[in-house]
């Protein structure tokens, strides 16, 4: 009797000090979004390197099932755009060939029943954005891996003493004109926010 008296004793004290929890009860668990104490959040990763965009420049084959006068092999133009039998010009830069696969089928769809299409990059251009303005090395960034902004800035030599680090601008073209994105770089340095990855073909202006 004495010895269950004891050990009751102790599984008291135990709980009290919070090395045991009762049973049936289960420690709360942290707010959603919240994390537990001393951890940090875990960090978001870079752009999928499987959704490859079109670029300008890039080589492409369109095979049009059962049709070769309409499978062409092109070169995206400058303007960012191929031009294909019946359809004329589509925009091609900016997409995954899967997309540009979708918009060009539908295209198609006008002249042909249940047209069946495929787009294979047979070579791709460097993919290239660029930094300018006050940064003490301005010029093209190779983005053959996921770049961010702050390591494009990095990698441009750093600001210079009277950048508006503050008022940074992104340049990013689409198929609707181009985007302008605001960058604060104090901000995005002291943030444990997902960073911003730069895109082919994005510019990266630096004012005073």
């Amino acid at each position: 009797m004495t010895q269950m008296k004891t050990s009751s004793l102790l599984i008291v004290a135990a709980i009290a000090a919070g090395v045991l929890t009762p049973v049936g009860v289960r420690a709360a668990a942290p707010p959603p979004g919240m994390t537990e104490p001393d951890k940090k959040p875990a960090p978001q990763p870079p752009p999928s390197q499987d959704e490859y965009r079109v670029s300008a420049g890039d080589k492409l084959r369109i095979e049009v099932y059962k049709d070769p006068q309409l499978s062409q092999s092109v070169q995206v133009r400058p303007d960012g755009k191929v031009t294909l039998p019946l359809i004329g010009d589509i925009e091609a830069t900016g997409r995954t060939p899967i997309e540009l696969r979708d918009a060009i089928r539908d295209a198609f769809k006008e002249y042909i029943t249940n047209p069946t299409v495929t787009v294979i990059v047979v070579e791709a251009v460097a993919a290239t954005a660029y930094v300018m303005g006050e940064v003490n090395h301005p010029g093209a960034i190779n983005l053959q891996a996921p770049v961010t902004v702050i390591q494009a800035l990095a990698l441009a030599g750093g600001l210079k003493d009277f950048a508006d680090a503050k008022n940074i601008r992104i340049l990013r073209k689409g198929r609707l004109g181009t985007q302008l994105i605001n960058f604060n770089y104090k901000e995005a340095s002291q943030s444990l926010r997902a960073p911003m990855y730069l895109q082919p073909g994005d510019t990266v202006v630096v004012p005073d």
